[in-house]
């Protein structure tokens, strides 16, 4: 375990005991002993010189570690690995459902059939009846829950519709705390002005169940509620859904957050049984599914495979309207995103009481619970249809789809600036009674296959064969769904409603295509009608810079040349035989520490060449609107940004116009942050810079008493020079995005970054995995620019290129390289990718991860700020040295790529290699050992294994002969 570092004056990386690199004998930095007469005469760290003033110099020590973990000091650190906020999950799903809405018995038992029959797609655990989960949803089986109201509590139900069941999970054999929750849920439940009639313990047969499902089985009854205030149909469920969401609530609050209480379902229209179970077990389980009374007209049935994660009760699936095959990629931005949009959600029939259905997500639920919970708000808090709301969360590809109408790609085009997709491979079946449907990602990574048979039912599944008594005399119609498209059946109408038809019909709704005319701002028209006149570059300080934002010799001759000549990213062997950031000892940026994950569920990387046309890098930022309100042409007043890799144009446009719409108000402003600090104020000068660009973004984007607030904000480093640090762009984006999440502020403006340090594909790959907008990476064109003058661009390309070409190659190579970073975790839009934080830290402390990247992994410890301080100020040393009189500053070269004497460490080196091919032509032992040698120092100092110890107790020696031969 990587242990914190030691201070000092470089970057002391302590692991295992062992220092990764040898301490400097220097107490105090060079840049700290050039400001020393200010900072006695003051007797503060520093005074910033741009825009506002630091308010506090020295905080308790209580505040300081708030300020630098963003937690309470007495908060616990988790006590494993295991987190629930990556429960995933890849399953079998499918739905039996009579056209005419004609309940039967035929319908359980075919959706029985069809769960068992996909039992190779869920899990199980060591033990075969410990399943990962299974379940099934159905339409309200009236006549039986009619029978056994009666029977169970001696009343007459009211009308079909009229009444309510839900399935509710309690803690198993604690009565006080069944007696607890069933007290908040009828409280809650007459608040409302509905009737409680009474509970029923649900009949179960426990005994085929495996140890652990045991262990953590729950008791299980059934409420009964009735209508009694009359609602109508659509306000009883949205009462039924406030009731379900403030019972959670107030149990997680009273028994915390993993407490046992679940409700799998309370509704008038449909009725949920799930658990723990394996897919046969389901109607084994639950003796009300065998119970031959017991006949619906629809079903949907899950069967769950847990992806790295612990199965349990209640994350089994159908959850209350939809069930998924698959995995969101992009989950925790989407949970930021709506939680963040807690601040200006507002439902027309809720009110004020809106905050009572929120927090929309939780890190407790699984991706497709945090689907599921987010579907259900918007079906059922705005007057959205589910189809349209299905539309909105998983659109097809329509950016660049010439077989597209026009009406559909407008009414995406708006939603897009409501929501961002949740992107992945997802099959997502769903109902919420009046529907009954499934959709396809836009990739089309999950496979479904349905048919309808001649006396009007429709089987839909992620696999053939699940119905084996289903004969081809009897089908009518058999088909696949295609890559982002909808199966529908309305039962009102009793019929299969066409993709094209229901896309049609809620895209033709309201005059989309004409309020994304009127009302969106395009940033590259704006920016050609801004006309700036750009200043030319002065190359005079341009090396200083350049070592001071970590460019290199290496990094400019290989990878920025071929990206600003070719518009494509250079080519390299694969491996990185170089130090880990955390191990080096030479100054690392933050982006380094970063390592993309994986898609877990078995994705399909896609082509980001040949299925161009699922991909797009397109954004609409800034303000936005509420998204439980009725559509309007406001809600698309944003900002479009076709390429997210800002000229210098572009950026200059939105630092110093304003944007006037045609009423000739203001429609987008921005405002400019220095993101740079006093040299030599030490970690906590840096510290006190980044609280006040989160303070000083908050208080923009606020705006003053009567005073509309900015647009967006810029996070601009370009004060950079001999007394400025800048911060790392990365740490003050994610400072400020996860500031504004938490203050629920993010939606309602853009970040963006004027960032000298950003240069490669991956640093724009985690500056916008961590919720930037948009960047200007200036010193990088800046870079290729000097390179042009001085003839390298010519001499390497043998061809002639004005600055604007290469600069404008450079952004091609860079949007080509997203999108590649993109479609290896199965992201098709930039959009989604923004925010979704797909990394892991190797090397970072909890302190930064929890103050600018809250919710990333980071399973070891290591650098934290005090040592990325240290780094920084050795990068600022590089490029303003003691000696201010040096003329002539060379760009640095520390050998990361290729190996260099006194550079970055690599795993082979030329003496190892050396040593290995004598001792291969030779067969000589002594030339092998030399190499092992070499080769294990080197492991040492690059690779995380090569900490690794063995530890000998001589007295705890097993006897040779106890061993067993071999």
């Amino acid at each position: 375990m990587l242990s914190r570092l030691s201070s000092g004056a470089r970057s002391s990386r302590t692991i295992a005991g062992r220092s990764a690199i040898s301490s400097s004998s220097a107490s105090t930095s060079r840049s700290a002993t050039r400001i020393a007469p200010r900072l006695a005469a003051t007797g503060a760290i520093a005074t910033p010189v741009f825009r506002s003033q630091i308010p506090a110099l020295f905080y308790s020590t209580e505040r300081v570690l708030n300020l630098r973990t963003g937690k309470k000091g007495n908060e616990p650190l988790p006590k494993t690995v295991y987190d629930p906020s990556r429960e995933t999950e890849n399953c079998g799903v499918g739905l039996v459902a009579s056209l005419k809405s004609v309940a039967s018995r035929k319908v359980v038992e075919d959706a029985d059939e069809m769960l068992i029959r996909m039992s190779h797609r869920g899990g199980v655990g060591c033990c075969p009846a410990s399943g990962d989960g299974a379940g099934m949803l159905f339409g309200m089986p009236d006549a039986f829950m009619r029978a056994k109201a009666k029977e169970a509590l001696g009343i007459d139900l009211p009308a079909k519709g009229e009444y309510a069941v839900g399935n509710v999970f309690f803690p198993p054999e604690n009565p006080d705390v069944l007696k607890d929750c069933k007290a908040v849920l009828e409280r809650l439940t007459k608040q409302r002005g509905l009737e409680v009639l009474g509970w029923r313990p649900v009949p179960v047969d426990n005994s085929m169940l495996g140890q652990d499902p045991l262990d953590s089985e729950p008791d299980t009854e059934q409420f009964f509620v009735a209508n009694n205030s009359k609602y109508s149909a659509r306000d009883f469920e949205r009462e039924l859904f406030r009731v379900r969401k403030m019972a959670e609530e107030e149990a997680a609050a009273m028994l915390g957050p993993e407490s046992g209480f679940y409700i799998n379902s309370l509704s008038s229209q449909t009725i949920t049984y799930k658990g723990q179970l394996t897919p046969e077990q389901v109607s084994q389980y639950y003796l009300d599914i065998k119970d031959p009374s017991f006949i619906t007209h629809l079903s949907l049935v899950h069967s769950r495979f847990s992806t790295n994660t612990f199965p349990s009760w209640e994350r089994a699936q159908p959850i209350r309207m939809m069930c998924h095959n698959g995995e969101i990629n992009t989950l925790r931005g989407n949970k930021n995103w709506m939680f963040s949009r807690g601040g200006l959600m507002a439902s027309d029939y809720f009110g004020n009481d809106t905050h009572q259905l929120l927090p929309a997500t939780s890190d407790n639920m699984s991706d497709s619970g945090n689907f599921d919970s987010v579907l259900e708000l918007m079906a059922k808090a705005s007057e959205r249809s589910l189809p349209e709301a299905v539309m909105m969360m998983i659109p097809e590809a329509w950016q660049d789809n010439p077989n597209l109408s026009e009406t559909k790609k407008s009414f995406y085009e708006y939603n897009s600036c409501l929501m961002e997709p949740w992107d992945g491979p997802a099959m997502v079946a769903f109902t919420d009674g009046r529907y009954i449907g499934a959709t396809l990602d836009r990739n089309g990574l999950r496979p479904s296959r349905y048919y309808v048979t001649k006396d009007d039912h429709v089987v839909l599944s992620s696999e053939i064969g699940v119905i084996p008594e289903l004969k081809d005399s009897e089908v009518k119609i058999k088909h696949r769904l295609e890559p982002g498209k909808m199966f529908l059946v309305d039962f009102n109408t009793e019929r299969i409603v066409p993709d094209d038809e229901i896309k049609e019909q809620v895209a033709a709704m309201n005059p989309y295509g004409d309020w994304v005319e009127e009302t969106m701002i395009d940033l590259e028209k704006w920016t050609d009608d801004a006309a700036i006149s750009r200043a030319p570059f002065n190359y005079s300080q341009t090396n200083r810079k350049l070592n001071t934002f970590g460019f290199t010799g290496e990094k400019l001759e290989m990878l920025l040349l071929p990206m600003g000549i070719g518009g494509k990213e250079a080519l390299g062997s694969m491996g990185n035989d170089a130090a880990l950031a955390v191990l080096s000892e030479k100054p690392r940026q933050v982006n380094e520490y970063f390592k993309q994950l994986f898609a877990q569920v078995t994705n399909p990387p896609i082509d980001p060449i040949r299925e161009e046309i699922v991909m797009s890098l397109v954004c609409p930022v800034g303000p936005e609107g509420n998204l439980l309100a009725d559509p309007a042409k406001e809600h698309c007043k944003r900002l479009n940004v076709r390429h997210p890799v800002l000229t210098l144009d572009e950026m200059e446009t939105l630092k110093s116009k304003v944007y006037v719409d045609k009423d000739g108000k203001k429609a987008f402003a921005s405002h400019v942050i220095d993101c740079t600090f006093p040299a030599g104020s030490g970690p906590d000068g840096m510290l006190q810079a980044l609280e006040r660009i989160c303070d000083e973004a908050a208080d923009a984007i606020q705006g003053g008493i009567g005073e509309s607030g900015s647009q967006a904000v810029i996070l601009s480093d370009r004060l950079v020079g001999p007394d400025r640090m800048a911060l790392p762009s990365l740490i003050a984006v994610g400072a400020v995005h996860q500031h504004l999440l938490k203050t629920k502020q993010r939606p309602k403006a853009a970040i963006f970054a004027e960032a000298g340090d950003c240069k490669e594909v991956h640093d724009y790959a985690t500056i916008f995995g961590y919720g930037c907008d948009g960047v200007c990476p200036y010193m990088a064109y800046e870079a290729l620019c000097k390179m042009n003058n001085d003839g390298l661009v010519e001499a390497k390309s043998k061809n002639e290129y004005s600055d604007d070409e290469i600069m404008t190659n450079y952004r091609k190579a860079v949007g080509k390289g997203l999108l590649k970073v993109m479609s290896k975790m199965g992201i098709s839009t930039l959009q989604s990718y923004k925010g979704a934080q797909v990394f892991e830290a190797v090397g970072l402390a909890d302190e930064i991860v929890y103050r600018c990247f809250t919710g990333t992994t980071t399973r070891i410890q290591g650098t934290d700020f005090e040592a990325l301080y240290r780094d920084l100020e050795r990068l600022h040393q590089d490029g303003y040295p003691d000696n201010q009189n040096i003329e002539t500053i060379l760009v640095q070269n520390d050998g990361q790529l290729h190996y260099r004497d006194g550079g970055e460490a690599h795993l082979n080196t030329p003496g190892g290699m050396a040593n290995l091919q004598v001792a291969a032509r030779t067969n000589s032992r002594e030339a092998y050992k030399e190499f092992a040698r070499l080769t294990n120092e080197q492991n040492m100092k690059v690779t995380l294994r090569g900490q690794l110890k063995f530890k000998f107790d001589p007295s705890r020696a097993v006897p040779l002969d106890e061993v067993e031969p071999a």
